[in-house]
């Protein structure tokens, strides 16, 4: 079912074509399709997926990625093919999602988060050329729903981040972190339950028995 009238207007819009990618210039408040807010340039490619009520900030760069409902972008941030971002959740500005990376729902990510794939990169192969997709194995990092990831943190690939938990700011996280768990430093270790929840997942991290990836 198409727009109706009301909603196409307050969607008005200019595009532009970037190649494959479509640079959309909002003049909208709000609309079916999600708001803007008066946002200067954000670049969305066509095969990225929107859910209701997703709100973009200006110069996000969006493609190959899926959104839930109720979604805030900041600005500056770049969302990269394969992601998936639940419903409710805030990806505040500066901050990289790259692929393998899912939030569940009611995810916070901070301000300058940066997530990665890639245990250990490199730009060329063994010949001297610039390596390709085939190259390099892409490692998921999850994090479960009602987490809250700190402004300036850096999270290694092939993590996940248990529900309800928390990551301090500047936090460097190299392993799993437990539901309910308070985790800060570099690397990050466990500073406390949250309301004493899962207090044998806190102690055991504390004695290092959660590797990457988990036990």
């Amino acid at each position: 079912m198409g727009m109706g009238m009301d909603t196409e207007r307050r969607w008005c819009r200019r595009v532009f074509r970037l190649g494959a990618r479509t640079l959309l210039r909002t003049e909208a408040t709000e609309g079916k399709r999600g708001r803007m807010n008066n946002a200067p340039y954000v670049i969305i490619a066509p095969d990225v997926k929107l859910g209701r009520n997703v709100r973009l900030f200006g110069y996000a760069n969006l493609y190959g990625c899926e959104l839930g409902d109720d979604v805030k972008v900041g600005p500056f941030v770049e969302i990269q093919k394969g992601v998936k971002v639940g419903n409710r959740c805030k990806i505040s500005s500066h901050s990289f999602l790259c692929q393998g990376v899912v939030l569940e729902d009611d995810v916070f990510v901070g301000h300058n988060v940066t997530f990665t794939n890639d245990l250990y990169p490199r730009a060329t192969d063994g010949n001297g050329k610039l390596q390709t997709e085939a190259d390099w194995e892409c490692l998921p990092t999850v994090v479960k729903r009602g987490a809250s990831i700190g402004s300036g943190a850096t999270l290694l690939c092939g993590i996940t981040i248990g529900e309800n938990a928390l990551i301090g700011a500047g936090s460097v996280v190299v392993r799993d972190v437990p539901p309910d768990t308070v985790v800060a430093g570099n690397p990050a270790r466990p500073i406390r339950s949250i309301s004493g929840k899962h207090p044998d997942h806190v102690n055991s991290a504390l004695t290092g028995e959660h590797g990457r990836g988990g036990k």
